[in-house]
């Protein structure tokens, strides 16, 4: 089984669908081999881009499931935490372990904006439940809760904790981060178009959204970058922004799943109240898409 390490390219992969609006695993099992041929370092499944918070606890153990079947030990298998309550996301990972998931990535709760200190109360909870090494997925932008690096400071006699994926929409925080706790953490850049400043800033991988579609360029960015190969990866980078763009937004769920659908490897089925793009917000994915394809660079021969 392919131990889990703590860099390179981490999709948060999407949750597939039927027009019913049921869970549609052979779609997903189709999708996450697509991900694994094309170079990824692991699958994060029940992530905010896989629509978490329509899923019951049930159901994302069962897309967990289907994710460890495919992967086959190929990759390792991490699930999304994102419990609005302490106690049902100690019951979530408990059975996530005993499933077999191998690390875990933890939201706050997006119900309630906790301050510092009981954000990290209910990281240290779900921890010990755990038993699991865990990422800090550190979104203030969309969850109104900021742990800052002091407070990853105070956090690091937690053995499991492990990782941040940073998304303050701040690069800047990757440097401070390092300045604070040093190599205590693995960093992970979580906002798709702060990819080559995170990588160049010194993050260790990438938990992307735009990977969903494009796997092999991500993986091929984030390859170039710790070659040091900044002037291709520079180029491939301004070719990707409009597409990762696309991941910055409250509608980025439909906007990945019109990009799959449109490059031939997802549907746009999403669970109301979420509806596919209509009108001039569809229109302009259709436009970056078709013209990103039309100057698609071939990266096959840069690795």
């Amino acid at each position: 089984m392919a131990a889990l390490k703590w860099e390179g390219v981490f999709p948060a992969v999407t949750t597939k669908f039927k027009a019913n609006e049921d869970l549609d695993h052979a779609a997903m099992e189709k999708h996450f081999n697509f991900q694994i041929d094309n170079g990824v370092h692991a699958l994060l499944t029940g992530g905010s881009l896989g629509e978490a918070s329509t899923l019951s606890l049930e159901e994302r153990l069962e897309v967990a499931k289907t994710a460890l079947t495919v992967a086959d030990g190929r990759v390792p298998v991490l699930v999304n935490v994102s419990d609005t309550r302490t106690a049902d996301a100690c019951r979530f990972v408990e059975k996530a372990h005993a499933m077999g998931v191998q690390g875990l990535m933890v939201m706050p709760s997006v119900l309630y904006a906790a301050d510092a200190r009981e954000a990290k109360d209910n990281l240290r909870t779900i921890a010990k439940a755990a038993q699991l090494p865990i990422m800090v997925y550190n979104n203030p932008v969309s969850y109104k809760v900021d742990l800052l690096p002091e407070d990853f400071a105070d956090l690091a006699d937690c053995e499991w904790i492990v990782a941040i994926k940073e998304s303050t929409d701040n690069v800047r925080r990757i440097t401070d981060l390092r300045n604070a706790v040093g190599d205590r953490y693995a960093l992970f850049m979580g906002v798709d178009d702060l990819s080559f400043e995170g990588l160049a800033a010194g993050a260790d991988g990438l938990l992307a959204g735009l990977v969903v579609a494009f796997p092999k360029e991500t993986v091929v960015l984030y390859k170039l970058m710790k070659a040091k190969r900044y002037d291709e990866a520079l180029k491939l980078y301004q070719w990707f922004m409009p597409l990762l763009h696309l991941d910055v937004s409250t509608k980025l769920v439909q906007n990945l799943k019109l990009v799959e659908t449109l490059v031939g490897v997802g549907n746009e089925n999403v669970r109301r109240p979420r509806q596919p793009l209509q009108g001039a917000d569809r229109e302009r994915v259709i436009k970056v898409v078709e013209k990103a394809l039309a100057t698609r660079p071939d990266v096959s021969k840069l690795f």
